[in-house]
């Protein structure tokens, strides 16, 4: 396994502050820099990278007048909030009152959203600054960061490569160091594959535990927010700030939010299972097997009880995925028709005309193909033999899922068969880019939370991520455990 340390910085710190907003924090107020000079070095690295596409809209005045306002509260000695110098970008699905979101589609062109995010309002109760709007696959429909209205992001590693997606603009962000952190959404994988991709962390939170209101819907009952960081402790705060329940989404947990942020150590054996024919499946990159195998290796060495398990629906995940999605994303983008907001088509005539034409034109090739595929799949001839059967298998996920817990504390195995691929590799190939995610769909289906963490790099310096999945709501476990991975397993 390759040593993290080992990484080439293709696109270095403007002003060479250290990555982490853990790391920074505490330099603030101390004359050393302020939240104006943070503010500097991400614009600038932002426009050096901006042919990485990873930003579609960037807030400069405001993250500047925002950061002096900032600078002036804590020269002065007020209290500030828990985020207070941590500038984060939005992935353009997440709504943020005033400004543009788009979801990375032409259908939603010059649209402003009425109302934030809740995890928006958390963010800024507690001093963060948003400082941009970021790039996505659109409507979070893409494993490539390449269905996006506004073309790809590259990935800062290697330009010839793809960032994952669909949080893609999120992922490059982070990793080119043009923001200290980034919200995504994680519908099959779309936060922790592309965070797999980039050498970040990436987390997809139970189902429930942060509310969806704000978020522009793909498939409801998988969809959940999650962040994109550079460290764990980063993602742990974050998780903290954001989760929890608000009254605006009813499928928003009530449970009490645990102290994630304060790690407890590691100190008696867990019970942890790798799915062996996950690491053993065909296609899986040599240095991500290796690697996966030499971090089950170390646990045992430490003392864990480490067994290697198989997960017998494997081949099931992906169908009963895209069957579901499908369905519900058919559902949900029934509401974008040229009527009301967003793209109109000017070749319209009447309002047939208007709902066909704004649609034909203003969705791209990836969502119009999932959503006749969704509409296919629930009609009244198929409803039985697709849907009706794909939830069956998905509840059959969900209880061999809990079978697993209730065995073991954590399930690892990679977070993605591969490093990140070639641009335009896949694009042709709809079913090759769906597989991309079959490592990744099992904790959505079952509504656990899951976190990619990184793990190492391949012979030619690409990054690569090993997940971890818990039982649910056991989000501060999960976080203890990562960090003792990333502090004393992986290194």
């Amino acid at each position: 396994m390759k040593n993290l340390k080992n990484l080439k910085k293709t696109n270095s710190s403007a002003l060479n502050y250290p990555k982490g907003f853990n790391t920074i924090k505490p330099e603030l107020g101390s004359g050393k820099y302020g939240c104006v000079d943070l503010a500097n070095h991400y614009l600038t690295n932002i426009k050096k990278n901006s042919h990485l596409n990873a930003f579609l809209e960037v807030y400069k005045e405001e993250t500047l007048s925002q950061a002096a306002a900032l600078d002036v509260r804590i020269k002065s000695g007020e209290k500030v909030g828990r985020l207070a110098g941590l500038f984060i970008g939005l992935k353009d699905n997440i709504c943020y009152k005033n400004h543009h979101v788009s979801a990375s589609s032409k259908i939603l062109e010059g649209f402003e959203s009425l109302y934030s995010a809740t995890v928006v309002e958390r963010l800024l109760a507690e001093d963060a600054i948003v400082i941009g709007r970021l790039n996505c696959d659109e409507f979070a429909m893409g494993a490539s960061n390449e269905n996006s209205a506004y073309g790809p992001v590259l990935n800062a590693s290697d330009n010839t490569k793809v960032s994952g997606g669909s949080s893609g603009g999120a992922a490059v962000a982070v990793q080119a160091d043009m923001c200290c952190a980034a919200l995504g959404s994680d519908t099959g994988g779309s936060i922790r594959q592309p965070a797999a991709f980039t050498g970040n962390y990436g987390m997809k939170p139970t189902y429930g535990r942060v509310s969806r209101y704000g978020l522009l819907s793909y498939a409801s009952s998988f969809d959940q927010i999650g962040p994109v960081t550079s460290t764990i402790e980063d993602m742990a705060l974050l998780m903290e700030v954001i989760s929890g329940d608000d009254g605006m989404d009813a499928t928003a947990s009530e449970k009490p939010v645990e102290t994630y942020a304060s790690f407890s150590n590691i100190d008696k054996p867990c019970r942890i299972a790798y799915l062996e024919n996950y690491v053993n499946a065909d296609g899986v990159q040599t240095e991500i097997k290796d690697s996966t195998l030499e971090i089950v290796n170390k646990l045992r060495e430490a003392g864990h009880i480490v067994d290697a398990v198989s997960f017998d629906l494997l081949d099931y995940l992906v169908p009963c995925y895209y069957v579901l999605t499908t369905a519900e994303a058919s559902s949900n983008l029934s509401r974008y028709s040229g009527i009301l907001y967003g793209y109109r088509s000017s070749n319209s005539t009447d309002l047939e005309s208007t709902i066909k034409k704004s649609r034909s034109e203003g969705f791209g090739e990836e969502v119009k193909r999932r959503i006749m595929a969704g509409t296919f799949v629930l009609s009244s001839d198929y409803y039985d033999a697709y849907y009706s059967k794909a939830q069956k298998v998905r509840r059959e996920i969900a209880d061999q899922t809990k079978a697993l817990f209730d065995k073991y504390d954590y399930v690892i195995n990679p977070t993605t068969p591969t490093t990140a691929f070639e641009l335009g590799g896949k694009i042709t190939d709809p079913i090759a880019m769906y597989l991309a995610d079959i490592f990744t769909v099992q904790a959505p289906l079952a509504g656990n939370p899951a976190i990619s963490v990184p793990a190492g790099f391949d012979n030619k310096g690409m990054p690569f991520g090993v997940q971890v999945m818990t039982d649910l709501y056991r989000e501060k476990q999960m976080f203890d455990f990562a960090n003792y991975l990333t502090k004393e397993i992986i290194k």
